[in-house]
């Protein structure tokens, strides 16, 4: 049985926040920034995404690999049929034209992603790793109360920590 003064002894464990493994200084995209470019950073860095800002810095996106893959395996239309000289779409066709303007998107802003699921710093780790399993995302940008993006956590940054630990 431990006694009081042994408890009181003990160094106190604080479950870590986003702000103590998530990567600072983030490489950061523009929308403006042609997709090539982008591509090359993704390449030579070995990283799987790129948060995308305005011009005040403020997160409107992001480009990942995912969004890039659309270039490669092309946009298969919707299925539908004709009646009488009309087309009945099966799927929805803005879908489709989503798809395809991404697919053709010469810019980061026309290929990335909108509205991207963000944490705060204070967060916890434990917190941000249910969100990034539970909608199957691989990054999360680190954004401060302004919006503005202070850092980035990927599954790498939260196995890495694991590791420290034991």
């Amino acid at each position: 049985m431990i006694d009081l003064e042994q408890q009181l002894n003990q160094p106190l464990i604080m479950p870590k926040t986003v702000a103590d493994v998530m990567s600072r200084e983030p490489i950061l995209a523009r929308p403006e920034m042609p997709l090539n470019e982008a591509i090359k950073i993704l390449a030579n860095r070995r990283i799987s995404g790129l948060p995308v800002v305005d011009e005040n810095d403020l997160l409107v996106g992001v480009i990942s690999e995912t969004d890039l893959m659309w270039r490669e395996t092309g946009v298969t239309p919707p299925a539908y049929i004709m009646v009488l000289d009309s087309v009945i779409y099966l799927e929805n066709p803005s879908r489709y034209e989503r798809d395809l303007h991404k697919a053709l998107g010469q810019t980061v802003g026309e290929a990335m992603s909108k509205e991207p699921i963000t944490i705060g710093p204070d967060k916890s780790v434990q917190e941000a790793a249910k969100l990034m399993h539970d909608r199957s995302i691989h990054r999360l940008p680190v954004v401060d109360s302004a919006g503005k993006v202070i850092g980035i956590l990927t599954r790498g940054d939260i196995i890495r920590s694991m590791a420290a630990e034991s």
